[in-house]
């Protein structure tokens, strides 16, 4: 008979998701064109996670507000929310910021490395008009304004935000409909909950479920995306790499302290609890496919409070980007040592505090575009950042499941702080 309890507990371990990671780089290396034809696994399990996420974020929220508001100390809550999360956003801009300034991995890089970089913007690194010269400079992006930021996220048709998976909007519709809903009778609006949570937890079971083939789908997508990009970038831009690995680790590791001391268990069972949004952040790299089981792991495994967790998590997904802080303030400072320029506190400042902004317009962004909003932050400071665009879209599938991770671990630690401890006898 089989156990689905030891197949799921198999197939988060997060020894299994390394060692498949580790395969699947593997394939792509040497086998790149088998290779290749994997890629529509990876592509058809992400859509039916995407297919989930927003339902599953949407209902979570309305009829968790309205909970809320039933037994009152809404105010206080949601100001506590906003104090964690400011606290968060600067602390993980300081944090990345630090690991820079100590690393320097955009200072003394060999003539080869140079020249890599040349090749792979595509032009000769010793020609006159190629900014990777670090003579020239490129006109600044356009900056963003906080108006144009505001307008950005108000749904005008949430049916059409739906359709096209803009989680912020779709999140700010959740929010005002469930505090609408919270003021609302409860002899008239139960209905309205009993659907939702309906749609919740059929939604957690359907993520339940797309995590039993986490391995086989880990094997494919590495192997697929080793197979598109091969090691050059990797090696090129090794050293900016290293050094978001080191910031993403300090995160990871005080994030999941944090969550150690909040929760009141062991150690172990921590660990335990964080393993399956672990592998599926490094899977999927989808914050908001990984609610659910974000959602599990607080609540079931370590027992914060159900109305609380349901409502903060997709609150926190959607608005605390901490993963992408870190990669705006590590890219920019890249990019500055990289052209030689010495930023003194005032800058960094100023590179801190945009790359919280970019952070919170990344909401509901992936790839490419997550990547360009580098040139946000480095707009700000006037460094040219369209030669080196295509530096960091070359390493970003490494940088994208750092990414994700430290926002998923992250947030479930902010969570924690905003919950009550758990009780434990």
């Amino acid at each position: 008979m089989l156990d689905h309890k030891k197949v799921y507990a198999f197939a988060l371990n997060p020894w299994v998701v390394v060692a498949m990671l580790g395969g699947g780089f593997a394939l792509g290396l040497y086998q790149p064109e088998a290779s290749l034809r994997l890629g529509f696994v990876g592509d058809v399990y992400v859509d039916m996670l995407k297919m989930i996420a927003l339902p599953f974020m949407v209902s979570a929220v309305i009829f968790s507000l309205q909970r809320l508001f039933r037994e009152g100390g809404a105010g206080g809550l949601l100001a506590r929310v906003g104090i964690v999360f400011v606290v968060f956003s600067i602390a993980v801009a300081a944090l990345g910021a630090a690991t820079l300034m100590v690393m320097r991995p955009g200072e003394n890089l060999s003539n080869e490395t140079k020249q890599t970089f040349g090749k792979i913007v595509g032009n000769d690194l010793n020609s006159s008009d190629t900014v990777m010269s670090l003579q020239g400079v490129d006109p600044p992006t356009k900056s963003v304004t906080f108006a144009e930021v505001l307008v950005s996220i108000v749904p005008s048709n949430i049916f059409a935000s739906l359709a096209s998976g803009e989680t912020l909007k779709a999140l700010v519709f959740a929010l005002l409909f469930g505090l609408a809903v919270g003021q609302v009778p409860a002899r008239i609006s139960d209905g309205l909950t009993q659907s939702l949570e309906t749609i919740y937890h059929a939604c957690q079971t359907l993520m339940r479920w797309l995590n039993y083939p986490l391995p086989i789908i880990l094997l494919c997508m590495s192997a697929s995306q080793m197979a598109k990009t091969g090691i050059g970038p990797l090696q090129a831009m090794a050293q900016f790499v290293i050094a978001f690995c080191v910031a993403s680790l300090i995160a990871l590791v005080l994030a999941t302290l944090i969550i150690w001391k909040r929760s009141n268990a062991s150690l172990g069972q921590t660990l335990s609890a964080l393993r399956g949004p672990f592998a599926l952040a490094l899977a999927t790299r989808s914050s908001a496919t990984c609610m659910p089981i974000m959602i599990e792991g607080l609540v079931d495994r370590l027992g914060f409070a159900r109305s609380r967790v349901e409502l903060l998590v997709p609150l926190s997904v959607s608005l605390l980007r901490i993963g992408p802080v870190i990669y705006y303030v590590a890219a920019t400072m890249f990019i500055a040592q990289l052209y030689g320029r010495d930023l003194g506190p005032t800058e960094i400042a100023v590179v801190m505090s945009s790359s919280i902004l970019a952070g919170f317009a990344s909401a509901g962004m992936t790839g490419l575009l997550t990547v360009s909003l580098v040139g946000l932050t480095s707009s700000y400071l006037g460094l040219p950042f369209e030669a080196a665009f295509i530096l960091f879209l070359a390493v970003d599938p490494l940088c994208d499941m750092l990414r994700t991770l430290v926002l998923v671990i992250g947030n479930s630690a902010a969570v924690s702080i905003v919950c009550a401890r758990p009780l434990r006898i």
